[in-house]
């Protein structure tokens, strides 16, 4: 049998698509300006190469066979598809990224990061948008590893290496909460370390791959149960799982409604100040598609949604 990839070419595939829609050969042939006899051939070609009939030769018509019909559609997509593919490499050639990776720190909030894709894609852009959801050091490593082009949400900007840029984003202040059935909610106050240290902690584990994992509001030889992200973490403090640092935006909805409750501690509340940052290309360029979220995060009111636009967002 003939390599069939040397007979289904987008060619091949359009003058089906004519054969199809006009009903004969005949007609087909007038169409594409050749003679009746040389479209035949081709499309004998194509059946010698698949091994298949693709017209029913009993017909007066030309009527596809359940494999033409098949091979139509299959046809009209990667018709579609090669379409795509030649307005994507047009468009790429004006400076836009083929892909872009933005790596998301867990404690960023997700409704407004969602908005901004939306926006984005709204705009019909030839770059691919891959979010991936980081934690602690993972965040900042996804970045200097290559594997992201914008990172939203790094704790640690000034020891980024050269090559990466950052911004201010904004800060986020840490207060303990428990669920009310869990034993510190009716504890005395303020809580003590040696007080919450006897209780188990919740804590997200750090994506980072390699390097040294950060641990956050941890206590010597304290019990923890380890969950992969803040949704699960605050899920695991609402069950009453454990006690921990939440993100006092993320936290305030369900001090609220009561489902949380705010312990003051002997410590001072943590506030952490983050950043985003991008990778800079070549003579410190970017792309377009890193241009215009980098735009979108000048915005002092982007920036705070990002901070602050958690509520009705988690679980």
């Amino acid at each position: 049998m003939q390599n069939a990839r040397n007979y289904l070419t987008p060619d091949a595939l359009a003058m089906l698509q004519t054969i199809h829609k006009l009903g004969s050969f005949a007609a087909a042939a007038r169409e594409l300006g050749l003679v009746p006899s040389a479209l035949t051939y081709r499309v004998r070609q194509i059946e010698d190469a698949l091994d298949v009939l693709l017209f029913d030769r009993s017909s007066r018509q030309a009527k596809l066979t359940e494999a033409g019909h098949e091979l139509l559609r299959e046809g009209n997509r990667l018709l579609e598809e090669i379409d795509a593919i030649a307005n994507r490499v047009r468009r790429v050639a004006t400076g836009w990224e083929p892909q872009l990776t933005i790596a998301v720190d867990t404690m960023i909030a997700r409704a407004p990061i969602m908005e901004l894709c939306e926006s984005f894609l709204s705009q019909n852009p030839p770059t691919r948008i891959r979010l991936r959801e980081e934690t602690l050091a993972g965040t900042q490593e996804a970045l200097t590893s290559g594997q992201a082009d914008l990172a939203i949400g790094i704790t640690h900007a000034t020891s980024l290496p050269q090559g990466i840029a950052y911004a201010p984003l904004g800060e986020m202040m840490f207060v303990y909460a428990v669920a009310p059935h869990h034993i510190l909610a009716s504890a005395p106050e303020p809580l003590s370390d040696e007080t919450i240290q006897q209780h188990r902690a919740i804590a997200i584990a750090d994506t980072v791959q390699r390097g040294t994992a950060q641990t956050q509001g941890l206590l010597a030889g304290q019990d923890v149960l380890t969950v992969p992200s803040l949704n699960a973490k605050l899920d695991a403090q609402l069950r009453g799982l454990g006690g921990g640092n939440l993100p006092l935006p993320i936290a305030q909805p369900y001090f609220e409604t009561g489902r949380l409750v705010r312990k003051a501690i002997t410590r001072d509340p943590r506030t952490v100040v983050f950043s985003y940052a991008w990778r800079k290309g070549k003579n410190a360029s970017v792309g377009r598609a890193l241009q215009w979220w980098l735009q979108q995060l000048e915005s002092t009111k982007t920036r705070q949604a990002l901070m602050q636009a958690h509520r009705g967002n988690l679980t």
